[in-house]
């Protein structure tokens, strides 16, 4: 099920030792139903190569991240049977982290992948949420023929945990969306998904700050009460091409870097944050510069969520 392996951060076995490490990385090459441009499979490796670049000191948060921990799993390789299969194998990879008390925080690949990390969380948390960051709506039902692919991955997130519910029942909130489909528009108004739109971000940023985080504010407390058992699922085409280009579907009018950064920090300080993933970056399309954003936004959820944890637990 596996191959070899790349060591995010390059860090010294003290700090990248399973037993003692709170963070799993799953890297998972995989992008068997892209449609655009694909190469999502030569994101995690390009990753964590970047992630060797990385300064470990965090200005921001004035501490290292990596002092948590953090366990670089060796790839999770495609199931060449079928995206459901591979979902499935996912899951149970996710599984065993979750079962050894740590987070994982796989970097994919394309975004189907996200269904069966969430399958397991919700497995072990029956009341998870999700945030879930991404340009495009991804409720398609189906796509091309496949009911299991990268544009129907928040719906599939959604059914992995919805147990009986209605989708408005559903603790989820989709963050970044400016793209759909008029079938996916349809789809969001009667299941009254909670979304929010791309234009609403930017409409913020006249408000300066204070605006911003009023916005922050009322997603989170969508998502529930605090300490709600929580997955983040971040496609890096959520953000403005400006900042990251390399990915399979770029769709202008995204958020900035301080935009996602303040969410998710706010989120993980808020509630507890069982698994994450990082996906659908493609490193040949665009700028390196891009896969090197990827990799600081993987290591900045280790800061956020480790952080949070920490404080919880001594207090």
């Amino acid at each position: 099920m596996f191959s070899s392996a790349r060591i995010f951060g390059g860090l010294e076995a003290e700090r990248s030792d399973y037993l003692t490490s709170q963070f799993v990385i799953v890297p998972v090459p995989y992008d068997a139903t892209t449609t655009y441009r694909s190469g999502t499979r030569d994101g995690p490796r390009a990753i964590i190569d970047a992630s060797l670049q990385m300064e470990l000191w965090d200005l921001e948060l004035g501490c290292e991240p990596a002092d948590h921990g953090i366990h670089t799993f060796p790839e999770v390789e495609p199931h060449l049977g079928s995206s459901k299969l591979m979902v499935e194998r996912i899951r149970d990879v996710v599984a065993g982290v979750i079962s050894d008390d740590k987070v994982p925080i796989m970097i994919g690949g394309e975004h189907t992948l996200t269904a069966g990390a969430v399958e397991a969380c919700g497995a072990v948390y029956p009341d998870l949420a999700i945030l879930y960051l991404d340009a495009h709506a991804d409720v398609r039902d189906p796509y091309l023929g496949a009911e299991w692919n990268h544009a129907s991955a928040l719906r599939l997130s959604i059914g992995a945990i919805r147990r009986g519910r209605a989708v408005s029942e559903v603790p989820v909130v989709a963050v970044g969306i400016r793209s759909a489909a008029a079938e996916e528009a349809d789809y969001i108004r009667e299941n009254e998904l909670r979304v929010v739109l791309a234009q609403e971000v930017a409409e913020t940023r006249y408000g300066g700050m204070s605006a911003r985080n009023r916005m922050w504010d009322e997603v989170l407390e969508r998502l529930g009460p605090r300490d709600t058992p929580l997955y983040i699922s971040v496609d890096l085409d959520c953000l403005d091409p400006s900042v990251i280009a390399a990915v399979g579907t770029p769709e202008p009018g995204g958020l900035d870097w301080y935009e996602v950064t303040s969410l998710l920090r706010r989120a993980c300080e808020r509630f507890k944050v069982v698994g994450a993933d990082v996906v659908e970056l493609a490193p040949d399309e665009g700028p390196v510069a891009g896969t090197f954003a990827a990799a600081k936004l993987v290591y900045k959820l280790v800061g956020y969520i480790g952080n949070r944890a920490q404080v919880g637990s001594s207090g």
